[in-house]
Order: structure tokens, then C-alpha cells, then sequence
């Protein structure tokens, strides 16, 4: 799913207050409204562009959502009736002399049918706005539910598929769930239409599993990158060796230099874990720890305090 810059799309900044969203969107809407641009497929799509733009950045909360999860995590929590259920474009198109919701049922909803409203079993703009004006807040679909699930480390990096099983109105319903590669712990999947059920022919409502991932035994995970402790002997870290390290995908011989210090970070490029939704994957570095012994025999001892004396 492509990338959506809702500031961007109305030419503002992200810190842009209230008024300036709203008198951005009027300048536009003005210009692509469909009622001034008949039959311009450009203009209608930058119309629902635009709109679609303004009815998130206009709501606090949806607005505080799209800035923290970004575009596509606010469309994995938000459908496109979810996005435009609750708007107020009334008073805005009141002060351009344009009529209220008739333009929205008829670009996004597919326009009125005798006897129905939209297409059937589909949602339409009219449904979400109420059908007698902007800002009725009426169901058009069944309950959303939410579920947390547990997936182990590799899990989330290689993806795969989970059954699950939950309880709805005392009816325990069993589906298969796709867990995408490189998912991070707190992240929302979306099921369309996996949830409650409908009344009087509505859709369904939506699914959310809140994924919850189990610590891996060896890996530390920092957003894409992994990280791995690796202890070495004074001797190894003084003289330098080759040693073999885990990665994600087996394990592999890295050379470390003569004189590395404690705490020194190795990277290992495209070692980390796959991006979500994205090609490529993050890197791993291998954090060194220089250990010293509690015990030192004292023939050795003897050696350290002879390069002790030599300033070593």
C-alpha cells in the first residue's frame, strides 16, 4: 500500500493549527470540486484526495493516530468508511455555496440506486455521513473486535501463518492469520471484515490482533537491527582471532582486529531483520566484551604483573 502524505496533500506543515488545515482544504475543494470540474477523472481524484486528507487531519484523534503509526499504520486501524464516519464537511461547503454529502455518495459510494442506497452489501459515503447530512454518526457495519496474540522472535522475523480461535456472541469462530515478515512487538493487524457480525445485511466488522512477540535467548532486537553480545578472552582481544557469531540466518566467522576495546560494535550488513512491508532488512551488530578472569592462577598472574612492570 502506497505511502500517504496527508499534509503534504493539502500543502501544509505538520504543525500546521486547525484553521490553516481547513482554509487549505476550502482553497482546494474550491478548485477540484466535481460540481465545478463535470466529468474531470483528474480533478475527482484529487477531489477525493484532498477530502480524504482533510477528514483525518480535521479529527484530533485520528490526526494523533496518522502522526504516531504514520500512513500505513493509521490504514491498517482506520477502513475508508472508518476515515470519513464522523466528519464535518457541512460548514465547510456551506461557506462555498456547494450542497452537503450528495457528492460523497455518489465519487466514493457509486452514487444512489432507486429504492437502495449504494451498492448493496458495500459501503457508501451517504451510509457513513447518515444520508441526511455530514456528521450523523450512524453503524454501518458490526462490532470491530480486538485480540492479542503471541508470536515467538522468529516468528516475527521469517513471518507465518497462525490458526487462532476466539469466542463471539458465545460462537467460537477458528481462522488462519498471515503474521507478515520483520512485524515489531505492539503492532496491529487488521482483518477486514473478520469481526462481529452485521445486522440487516450490514458488513462485518473489522478484526485487530494486537501481536505481542517473546524474547529471543541470544538476540537483542532494535527496530530492524538485532543485537548479540559476544564475550572474548584478553588474549583474543589483545592478539585479535576469528570467531563465529550467530545471525538470523545461521551462524557465520567474523575477524576481529588485534587491540579491539570492550564494548567496540561490529556490523554485519543486512544481518537484521526484514522491513515490514519494505525490500531489504536492517543490519546486526555484534556488541565485544573483553572478559576478565575472577581467578588468575599464579604462574599467570606472574605474567600480567611482568607486563604490568613492561606498561601494559
Amino acid at each position: 500500500m502506497a505511502e500517504k502524505d496527508y499534509y503534504k496533500v493539502l500543502g501544509v506543515s505538520k504543525t500546521a493549527a486547525d484553521d490553516e488545515i481547513k482554509k487549505s482544504y476550502k482553497k482546494l475543494a474550491f478548485k477540484y470540486h466535481p460540481d465545478k470540474n463535470a466529468g474531470d477523472k483528474k480533478s475527482e481524484d484529487r477531489f477525493k484526495e484532498i477530502s480524504e486528507a482533510y477528514a483525518v487531519l480535521s479529527d484530533k484523534k485520528k490526526r494523533a493516530q496518522y502522526d504516531r503509526f504514520g500512513s500505513s499504520g493509521f490504514r491498517q486501524r482506520y477502513s475508508q468508511e472508518d476515515i470519513f464516519r464522523g466528519s464535518n464537511f457541512s460548514d465547510v461547503f456551506g461557506e462555498m455555496g456547494f450542497g452537503n454529502n450528495d457528492i460523497f455518495s455518489q465519487i466514493f459510494g457509486g452514487g444512489r440506486r432507486p429504492g437502495g442506497r449504494g451498492r448493496p452489501g458495500g459501503g457508501n459515503m451517504e451510509d457513513v455521513f447518515g444520508g441526511g447530512g455530514f456528521g450523523r454518526n450512524q453503524p454501518t457495519k458490526g462490532p470491530d473486535l480486538s485480540f492479542d496474540i503471541t508470536i515467538d522472535f522468529m516468528e516475527a522475523v521469517s513471518g507465518s501463518e497462525k490458526s487462532l480461535e476466539y469466542m463471539f456472541d458465545g460462537k467460537k469462530k477458528g481462522i488462519k492469520v498471515k503474521i507478515p515478515k520483520g512485524i515489531k512487538k505492539g503492532q496491529k493487524l487488521r482483518l477486514s471484515g473478520k469481526g462481529g457480525q452485521g445486522a440487516s445485511g450490514m458488513p462485518s466488522g473489522d478484526l485487530y490482533l494486537k501481536v505481542n512477540v517473546t524474547d529471543h535467548p541470544v538476540f537483542e532486537r532494535d527496530g530492524d537491527d538485532v543485537i548479540l553480545q559476544k564475550k572474548l578472552k584478553i588474549s583474543e582481544a589483545v592478539l585479535g582471532t576469528t570467531v563465529e557469531v550467530e545471525t538470523l540466518g545461521g551462524s557465520k566467522k567474523i575477524k576481529i582486529p588485534a587491540g579491539i576495546q570492550n564494548n567496540t560494535k561490529m556490523r554485519l550488513k543486512g544481518q537484521g531483520v526484514p522491513h515490514f512491508g519494505k525490500s531489504g532488512k536492517g543490519d546486526e551488530y555484534v556488541i565485544i566484551s573483553v572478559e576478565i578472569p575472577k581467578d588468575v592462577p599464579k604462574d599467570k598472574a606472574k605474567l600480567f604483573e611482568k607486563l604490568s612492570k613492561e606498561g601494559f
